[in-house]
């Protein structure tokens, strides 16, 4: 008798930050419809945090966390994964290298989320982006909103500084009462200039 093929093996490529990782993993769980354990998605997931900084390998020429993030990737192939999530927004500055050099396809995160905006049925208007400094500059979010005709809203330097950055860096130490309270303003000043949904583009924000 023939064994049936193995389902696909998602792999996740974590660890940037911990919480966000596992935050992903639980959602990955939440949104499968199953009726039993079997019905699941397989995965298998990398968290190293000792991964360099994405934003400083973006912003100041830091060293970059690509071979590491490659180490991950070759890591999970060796495990039999066959496409890969990654569990960083940041991180997907180094998209086309990823998939260039990995060798597997990669689920890229905004284009996820631009589905997941058309399912709302929100085509046109003002979408509010919160992120890092390095997410922001990279752009890609900003390129693929604008192709399917979406103006895309940024939070202002002190805003960023004050609000957005603290709450992500209180995400990282555990302090999720604070970071709430933070990214709670900055979401209420992204609406208060006009954006009809807010893209939580990072990770750690969904946190808070």
């Amino acid at each position: 008798m023939t064994k049936p093929a193995p389902s696909p093996l998602l792999g996740v490529l974590g660890g940037m930050g911990p919480l966000a990782t596992a935050d992903f993993l639980a959602k990955l769980a939440a949104e499968t419809p199953a009726t039993r354990d079997q019905d699941h998605i397989p995965y298998v997931a990398y968290g190293v945090p000792q991964i360099p900084e994405r934003p400083a390998a973006i912003l100041h020429n830091g060293e970059s966390p690509l071979p590491h993030m490659l180490r991950g990737i070759d890591t999970l192939k060796r495990a039999g994964a066959t496409t890969i999530a990654i569990a960083c927004n940041t991180a997907h500055y180094w998209y086309d290298d990823l998939v260039h050099e990995g060798g597997l396809p990669i689920l890229h995160i905004a284009d996820a989320v631009c589905v997941g905006l058309a399912e709302h049925g929100i085509t046109s208007g003002k979408i509010g982006l919160l992120g890092t400094d390095g997410t922001v500059k990279a752009g890609f979010f900003q390129q693929r909103l604008a192709a399917r005709g979406l103006d895309c809203l940024i939070n202002s330097r002190a805003d960023q500084d004050q609000l957005v950055l603290p709450a992500i860096a209180c995400v990282k130490v555990n302090q999720l009462q604070r970071a709430h309270a933070l990214a709670v303003q900055a979401v209420t000043r992204l609406r208060a200039a006009g954006a009809q949904m807010v893209v939580l583009a990072c990770t750690e924000i969904p946190l808070a």
